[in-house]
């Protein structure tokens, strides 16, 4: 499974973990080779998220955009908010801005929706979004194949105009909400805390997986995904009782200091050494933890 990638071991062989990322809490993950793009997963890690968090969108940075990827999420109800590096890029391929009498600019796509090819091929492409939803096939399998084929056949060429539609309509979106763009930042800004998080815990052990195989592997990254949310839930529960606290003594300058907190930090969290849970009689009180911590406004 372990690849070569010059992008994150040099010339050494590796894997990697992505991580599905919803408000701080890492509700998913899985072992991908190095050299795997990170667009052919992340459908396979929101539809098997078996949290109770239920995304409606998602975001990633570019390397989560392929061919297809825009069509997938809508099919099965989400609705995918890449950021683009190179936004301007992806503007000017598709579209086009002209001067007009009645409006200051007018903006339309240089090559219009087959809508008629879609509707005459919705039928087989229903067909392969099943396949995909029913586990017939391995899922990041099933996408990797896509986007490798050319669209050379009605269906493929139909999928693509899809997703050039969605795709289409996000750019514009973008575009003309700050609002998005703002929350596709923040939601990627979580997505790094969460990661730097980890890098954390997986120095503990050199910066390196344990385990040979896919399964040793695998293991060894729940276990990692297991400490980052035992960390995220401790600060939680004390970030909670600094909430019901300061709302209780009515210290609005305090709860507007709370929102700037994040519960995913670690400065105060000890990772080396062994921890000892045989007291289970005792527990941490939260509350008296939380009058331990001073806010600034």
């Amino acid at each position: 499974m372990a690849r070569y990638s010059p992008k994150y071991f040099g010339q050494e062989k590796g894997v990697s973990a992505m991580t599905l990322v919803l408000n701080h809490i890492p509700v998913n993950s899985k072992i991908i080779s190095a050299d795997d793009h990170e667009s052919h997963h992340i459908f396979d890690l929101l539809y098997n998220n078996t949290s109770e968090v239920k995304p409606d969108i998602l975001s990633t940075d570019t390397h989560g955009a392929n061919r297809y990827n825009f069509a997938i999420l809508h099919f099965f109800g989400y609705q995918f908010a890449p950021r683009y590096k190179t936004f301007k890029n992806h503007f000017e391929k598709m579209f086009q801005v002209e001067s007009a009498e009645d409006v200051e600019q007018l903006i339309s796509l240089k090559v219009p929706i087959d809508w008629e090819l879609i509707t005459r091929e919705w039928d087989d492409i229903c067909r392969l979004m099943i396949s995909l939803g029913q586990h017939k096939t391995s899922q990041s399998v099933l996408i990797k194949k896509l986007c490798r084929y050319k669209s050379n056949t009605a269906t493929l060429k139909a999928f693509a105009e899809y997703d050039r539609a969605i795709k289409a309509q996000y750019i514009l979106d973008y575009i003309d909400s700050e609002t998005l763009r703002r929350h596709v930042q923040r939601t990627l800004n979580r997505g790094e805390a969460f990661h730097q998080l980890r890098r954390v815990i997986a120095e503990t052990n050199g910066k390196k997986f344990r385990g040979s195989h896919h399964a040793e592997l695998t293991l060894w990254n729940e276990c990692a995904r297991l400490i980052s949310n035992c960390v995220i839930h401790y600060n939680a529960q004390i970030l909670s009782e600094l909430k019901e606290s300061n709302e209780h003594e009515g210290r609005s300058e305090n709860l507007e200091a709370l929102k700037r907190i994040s519960p995913v930090a670690w400065f105060h969290i000890n990772f080396s050494g062994f921890y000892s849970f045989a007291d289970s009689e005792n527990s941490h009180d939260f509350s008296e933890l939380a009058r331990k911590v001073h806010l600034e406004a």
